[in-house]
Formats: C-alpha cells, sequence, structure tokens
C-alpha cells in the first residue's frame, strides 16, 4: 500500500509542477508579447517625430508606422489570447494542487491508522506482559 500512495504523491507532484511549468512559460509568452508591443510604440513614435505625420489617415503616412502598427496590434491580440490561456491554466494548476493535497491527506491518515493499529498492538503486548506478571505473584 505505501509503494502505491507514494507512486501516487509522486504522480501528483509531477503534474502540479508540469501545470507550474506550463503558468511560467504562458506568462514569460505574454511579457515577450507585451514588451515587443511597447518597443514597437517606441519606433513608431520615433517614425511620427522623424516624419511629421502622426495621422493614419493621412496619405502620406508612413508604411513602416503602418506596418508597425498592425504588428502591436497583432501582438497585443495575442497577449489578450494569451492571458485567456493563462487564466485557463492558473485554475488547471489550482485544480492540480488540490488534488495533491488531498493524496497527501490520505496518505497521512494511513499514516495515523498504522501508527494507531501500531499503538494498539503494542500496548495489547504491554497488557499481557503486566496479566503474566500479576499472575505469577
Amino acid at each position: 500500500m505505501k509503494s502505491r500512495s507514494e507512486s501516487l504523491i509522486r504522480l501528483k507532484k509531477f503534474q502540479v509542477d508540469e501545470k507550474r511549468r506550463q503558468v511560467a512559460q504562458i506568462e514569460m509568452m505574454i511579457a515577450d508579447f507585451e514588451r515587443m508591443a511597447s518597443e514597437l510604440d517606441q519606433q513608431i513614435e520615433i517614425e511620427h517625430t522623424k516624419t511629421g505625420i502622426s495621422d493614419v489617415a493621412h496619405f502620406a503616412y508612413s508604411t513602416f508606422a503602418k506596418a508597425a502598427l498592425t504588428r502591436r496590434d497583432n501582438l497585443l491580440n495575442s497577449a489578450n489570447d494569451m492571458k485567456g490561456k493563462l487564466e485557463a491554466a492558473q485554475d488547471a494548476l489550482a485544480e492540480a494542487l488540490e488534488d495533491l493535497k488531498k493524496v497527501e491527506l490520505l496518505d497521512q491518515r494511513e499514516h495515523q491508522r498504522e501508527a494507531t493499529e501500531q499503538l494498539k498492538v503494542e500496548q495489547a503486548e504491554y497488557d499481557e506482559i503486566g496479566r503474566l506478571r500479576f499472575s505469577q505473584r
């Protein structure tokens, strides 16, 4: 029984670790997308300053700035999509942690039950020794 519960605990810990890695990976992706979008914002501002035109509808608006705006918007949309995935991954992590705690509690209760049973056996042995000593008097 011990090896089964220990194996189950190891499995649950592995699942928790895997969920943590997924959450961290998604958080890194979101941060990267937001960082790249911020860099594009800076490049767009530089282009606006350089050309003197910041109106996207203007006929002489920079094609580089238009392309950078599109890329920035795509990155921000991707970051928002990843935020939804992040919430799902965090929920999965919380569920995996709950499962691990349940298994650990069950294992702890089993150990306590075994210890209690062992104490009962020892007490019965001591009682028997006491009865034998008392009967020999």
